[in-house]
């Protein structure tokens, strides 16, 4: 914790959400294009196809563009991103694998050279050479996929790392060969869409219906190898993730399950969209299956994050950047005492330090409309018991005083109106928005720490009274704090729902 924190307007989760996934679609083109290209000019050059290189030449023109100037400027931002948003896992990462990095930027250097020099040399080498660079091209993109591949598998499946701190056990960890199969599925699939992007602005003839057609077989082909690839690495997914999402985030496992559905999908556009207009393809035509996989990619990458809550690094860094090992000190000593940078508001600093990588006060995922209708003692009580919430959050690494400083600075900064007010509801419906405000956060319904069952019997009284008690049963439930009115709705929900109520 001893970075300071810009506090920028925009969520850290979105901003990273915003950049990466371009940069990872650019990037994954940039090495599936790069086999393309050279596949396709080996191909054409063999048959003597003029129109053929043609276009190639006009598509290299469009892969450069693409791929050096919008890759590297999204690579940049990426790195600039997971500097802001947890400069503590970037250094874990540089730190544990910094020869890999290095390994991954002589490729990357290769690889930008060859790709000038390909592009540059379609009317100035001879076709041996030129096929020679495009070849070097492939071929150190992949090695810098293969590398980078390592790292990111690594932080959701580090497997024997945890153990032995290894580069190797780090890098070949479970994750990495089924991810490696997938990515590169990914990166031919996205050849395949772009290059029939740029052809549908060929001339109308047989040689765009070939054309079009032949870009068609390089995107089903990505997704043929992608498919079984990703189910594949669904099984190496640690189990103790994969039990808490389905008790936690179960729409994260849903997604997960039902990705190859969007796969279909984008091979049934590719099909319609594709392969069928043939001559008659055009740009429009072509941006519905490029949509898709981007779609799909993005999906992908958003699930492969959320999947690893509470974790930046499974096992090794949690997502507030504190490491289990430095957990309990950081408890003991208040996460101030490890906090080199403060602005004087302490309240604020620790919001910063335990909140700020993952919410907003009131923007991506606000703390201040979610906590609207309640109050200091209900905040606090939340803070103690976070591991215990839906969604998979990371334990509170702060000390009491911390957990009453974060409480009262946030208080002063949430509609404290009762939440009838706040929203307009009464009876029946302010009932339900009171039990998923006050108790849905940690009990779910038939689901996650359901405690229905403890009140099937008792009638809306019985459990008014009891809510009076809610903050003497553990020390991670916070205590009962709304007014009668909201009290005597809630009340009767739970009664309704433990007792053979609709939920």
């Amino acid at each position: 914790m001893n970075y300071p924190v810009w506090d920028a307007a925009v969520g850290y989760g979105a901003l990273m959400a915003l950049v990466s996934v371009v940069h990872v679609f650019l990037a994954h083109f940039a090495i599936g294009g790069g086999l393309y290209l050279v596949v396709e000019e080996h191909r054409a050059r063999r048959r003597g196809d003029i129109a053929r290189l043609e276009f190639l030449e006009r598509m290299t023109r469009f892969f450069v563009l693409a791929t050096v100037v919008g890759g590297a400027l999204t690579g940049v931002g990426i790195w600039f991103v997971i500097g802001l948003i947890s400069p503590a896992a970037t250094e874990l990462l540089i730190h544990h694998f910094v020869w890999g990095w290095a390994i991954e930027w002589t490729f990357f250097v290769v690889e930008i050279l060859a790709a000038l020099l390909y592009y540059y040399g379609w009317r100035r080498l001879a076709p041996r050479a030129h096929l020679t660079l495009g070849w070097i091209y492939f071929v150190a993109a992949w090695l810098s996929l293969a590398v980078i591949n390592g790292i990111l598998t690594f932080m959701l499946t580090p497997g024997a790392w945890l153990e032995t701190g290894d580069f190797w056990d780090g890098i070949l960890n479970p994750g990495y060969l089924p991810s490696l199969a997938l990515r590169t599925g990914i990166a031919v699939l996205l050849a395949g869409l772009l290059a029939t992007l740029v052809a549908s602005r060929s001339p109308a003839g047989d040689g765009k219906r070939r054309l079009a057609r032949d870009n068609a077989l390089w995107a089903l082909a990505g997704l043929a190898v992608a498919a079984p690839s990703y189910l594949a690495y669904l099984r190496t997914i640690p189990p103790a993730l994969l039990e808490k999402a389905h008790a936690r985030m179960p729409w994260v496992v849903l997604w997960l399950e039902r990705l190859p559905l969007l796969a279909a999908a984008t091979a049934v556009a590719v099909v319609l969209f594709g392969w069928l207009p043939g001559r008659r393809l055009r740009p429009l035509l072509a941006l519905v299956p490029v949509a898709l996989g981007f779609a799909l990619l993005g999906a992908f990458e958003f699930l492969r994050e959320s999947i690893r809550k509470p974790w930046i690094v499974t096992g090794a860094m949690y997502g507030n950047s504190v490491e289990p090992g430095d957990l309990a000190g950081s408890r003991a000593d208040g996460v101030l005492a490890h906090v080199a940078y403060r602005d004087g508001d302490e309240g604020r600093d620790v919001f910063l330090r335990a909140c700020r990588s993952c919410h907003t006060l009131d923007g991506y995922k606000g703390l201040a409309p979610l906590l609207a209708g309640t109050d200091p003692a209900y905040i606090a009580g939340a803070l103690r018991g976070l591991d215990r919430m839906r969604g998979n959050m990371p334990p509170f690494p702060g000390d009491e005083r911390e957990i009453e400083l974060l409480a009262a600075w946030l208080g002063e900064r949430v509609d404290r109106r009762p939440i009838a007010a706040i929203h307009g509801l009464r009876g029946a419906a302010l009932g339900a928005a009171a039990y998923d405000l006050r108790c849905g956060r940690c009990h779910v319904p038939g689901g996650w720490q359901d405690v229905l069952p403890t009140f099937e019997g008792l009638d809306a009284a019985g459990i008014a009274e009891f809510l009076d008690t809610a903050g003497d049963i553990a020390a991670e439930m916070p205590p009962y704090t709304g007014d009668e009115t909201e009290r005597a709705a809630l009340a009767a929900h739970i009664a309704l729902l433990a007792n053979g109520g609709a939920s």
